[in-house]
């Protein structure tokens, strides 16, 4: 049995969902792990990770739409504003995904279906850098 630990830092361009099912892989490849588990964990409270479709680009709109309607840039909504109108709205996008996800790793690749890829979704609306840690347990 052994670990790997990594950190990515993904450039994020504001309000928007970026696939980074290759960088992950990439990092699984490096550790020469076969069979075992990929933490991922999201080091933001205003991004967050999850496995959706990567094929369409319509469901990335459509899902940044639907968590807009959810939580929706109104003045004098919240109470917490103290980097923008944008601050809790992205606090409470993260709360309804996630910002830990625990992936399968056979053959050294990840297990993911077909149509699944793994996003970051910025939910500022100014772009910035976010670190996602890697923690691959497992074996050959």
């Amino acid at each position: 049995m052994r670990q790997c630990f990594d950190e990515l830092t993904i450039p994020t361009r504001g309000h928007s969902m970026h696939l980074i099912t290759q960088a992950v892989g990439g990092t699984i490849q490096h550790s020469g792990i076969q069979q075992g588990i990929c933490q991922l964990s999201c080091l933001h409270t205003s991004a967050s990770l999850v496995v959706q479709e990567n094929a369409s680009l319509d469901v990335q709109t459509d899902l940044l739409a639907f968590l807009d309607h959810l939580a929706p840039m109104e003045a004098g909504r919240y109470t917490h504003d103290l980097e923008g109108l944008d601050d809790m709205p992205a606090h409470l996008k993260t709360l309804l995904t996630q910002t830990h996800l625990s992936l399968s790793i056979r053959h050294g690749q990840l297990v993911l279906g077909q149509w699944q890829g793994i996003f970051l979704l910025e939910h500022r609306q100014q772009g910035s850098h976010r670190r996602i840690e890697v923690h691959i347990i497992g074996g050959d």
